[in-house]
């Protein structure tokens, strides 16, 4: 859990791969001192010609014009992610610190600065005097890195000119919540009865406020298997939780009694690797993150300030293939059992229900009086419904009849209201 959660941070963290480009910049640009070649060689012609003097200046200034051109990219960066707040949704910030093209150009700036100004040390100085013998493959170097950077430049701008495009933005979101789902979503049983603490339940405290980011009961349920305890796990991945409220509810198997303090200390040091709490919600387990994001885009679409219904039909579009993925699984709580087969630990989850309402609630609230957006909204239902069971399609249906009722009280004009009925009241009867 512990190297999960530094992976999940570095991989957002703007600083990491800049770092590590520093530091294999100098580590490179000391392997590449020490090489000399012999001026007899056939590669001499490919080395720096000039002197020891015209080496330190070319040094100096590579590093200022890349100081330059980092203060650029910073500038840029910083105006992307404040577009993506404002016009699409504060949500979309972390995709954008994630996104490995920006880090990556940015680390290889960041190794060029790193790399001439360590050479100043070394290039035309020995002893605090001046001499003409200087590793000219490494100033070499310098040149190159300045020949990489100034390509990544070009690129830089042409990534992030495609990476603000609303398209570009709802693609990701769209993509990342799909891998989510095909990497750690776990079927639940709608039928299933998660049963209420019983009187001699303990109640394990959250260690700290904020989001729940990830699940991994494996250990937890050897530790209370040994035991001879149940559990139930409170809240589901991307709920909110305080310090000191509960997480889990532990009881002895009969539920009579308490669980032995001894048990109770042991259940609190596992607790930590069996539940993830930070200060932001995640893409690692939560897909209800995911469709937010969407959801957002296409809220703040509809907004007065805004009014770009095609927008939101883009979103609801991109939602379309989630619900659609969606719709292929069971969702409901789940029952994790130990090695001999019994049930150690209720995980509650989302319903399908919550993640259709979640998806095309709002905009069926904000966008009902649009007609454009209402057949929009009954496109997405009708390719969903077709890809569930039956229980799909009862939440399907009830989303369509709302949706009906919403056109009838919102949509004054019988021109526009009577076409959108008829279309709506054909899916009710396409849905068996």
């Amino acid at each position: 859990m512990r190297r999960e959660a530094i992976r999940e941070y570095l991989a957002s963290a703007l600083w990491a791969m800049p770092t590590a480009a520093v530091v294999l910049a100098l580590i490179a640009g000391a392997g590449v001192s020490s090489i000399r070649i012999d001026p007899a060689s056939p590669f001499a012609v490919l080395v720096f010609q000039g002197t020891s003097d015209d080496a330190r200046s070319l040094l100096i200034s590579i590093a200022s014009t890349i100081v330059t051109v980092i203060a650029l990219v910073l500038g840029l960066t910083i105006v992307a992610l404040q577009l993506a707040s404002t016009q699409f949704s504060p949500r979309l910030l972390r995709s954008f610190l994630r996104d490995i093209p920006n880090q990556l150009t940015l680390s290889v700036f960041v190794a060029t600065f790193a790399y001439s100004t360590a050479g100043l040390y070394t290039v035309g100085v020995a002893s605090g005097q001046r001499i003409e013998d200087f590793p000219r493959i490494a100033v070499s170097g310098a040149l190159l890195l300045l020949f990489v950077s100034m390509v990544m430049l070009v690129f830089f701008v042409h990534h992030l000119a495609h990476s603000i495009q609303i398209d570009q933005v709802m693609r990701s979101v769209e993509r990342g919540t799909l891998r989510v789902l095909e990497r750690s979503f776990a079927e639940g049983d709608p039928d299933l009865r998660v049963p209420e603490p019983p009187r001699g339940a303990v109640a394990l405290p959250a260690p700290r406020s904020g989001y729940v980011q990830a699940f991994h009961v494996e250990a937890f349920v050897a530790a209370l298997s040994s035991r001879g305890l149940t559990a139930r796990i409170v809240p589901v991945v991307g709920r909110h939780v305080v310090a000191g409220t509960p997480v889990v509810w532990v009881w002895e198997d009969d539920g009579a009694r308490p669980p032995l303090q001894e048990a109770l200390t042991e259940l609190r040091r596992t607790l930590p690797t069996m539940v993830r709490v930070g200060y932001e919600r995640t893409l690692e387990q939560d897909i209800a993150f995911g469709i937010r994001q969407l959801a957002d885009i296409a809220s703040k679409a509809l907004s007065p300030a805004v009014n770009d219904p095609y927008t939101a039909n883009q979103a609801v579009d991109h939602l379309a293939t989630v619900l659609a993925a969606l719709a292929e699984r069971r969702h409901g709580p789940r029952a994790v059992r130990d090695g001999h087969g019994v049930v150690r630990v209720y995980v509650p989850a989302r319903d399908f229900g919550y993640l259709l309402e979640l998806a095309l609630g709002q905009v069926r609230r904000y966008g009902a009086n649009e007609p454009r957006v209402v057949r929009a909204l009954l496109r997405v239902c009708g390719d969903v419904a077709g890809f569930g069971d039956e229980s799909h399609r009862a939440v399907v249906r009830r989303y369509v009849e709302t949706l009906l009722d919403d056109v009838r009280r919102m949509v004054p004009q019988p021109a526009d209201r009577e076409p959108l009925l008829a279309e709506g009241a054909a899916l009710l009867a396409s849905l068996p």
